[in-house]
C-alpha cells in the first residue's frame, strides 16, 4: 500500500499542517469538513504538496522529518534545491 505525507496551508490561520495518509483526497475532504481538533479551526485548507512513500514506516519518518524541520522551512528547502520530494 502506498502512503503519502501531505502539507496543507490555511490562509485563515496563516499556518501549515503536515500529516500522512493512504488517501490524500479523502483526508483533505475530512480536514475541510471540520474533522480534526486543530484543522477544524483553519478551514478551508489547501494542499501544498504531497510525497509518495512505499511503507507506513517511511511515511511516519518523513512526517517526523518535516515537522522537526518546520513545514514552511521544509518547503523552502525543497524549492531552493529544485527537488520535488525529500527522503
Amino acid at each position: 500500500m502506498v502512503y503519502y505525507v501531505y502539507i496543507l496551508y490555511s490562509e485563515r490561520l496563516s499556518k501549515y499542517y503536515c500529516g500522512f495518509t493512504n488517501d490524500v483526497t479523502r483526508r483533505l475532504e475530512q480536514h475541510n469538513a471540520g474533522q480534526g481538533n486543530f484543522t477544524s479551526k483553519g478551514c478551508p485548507w489547501i494542499l501544498i504538496n504531497s510525497f509518495n512513500c512505499n511503507t507506513k514506516s517511511e511515511a511516519l519518518n518523513l512526517e517526523k522529518k518535516v515537522k522537526k524541520r518546520g513545514r514552511k522551512r521544509f518547503l523552502d528547502d525543497l524549492q531552493s534545491s529544485g527537488r520535488s520530494a525529500a527522503r
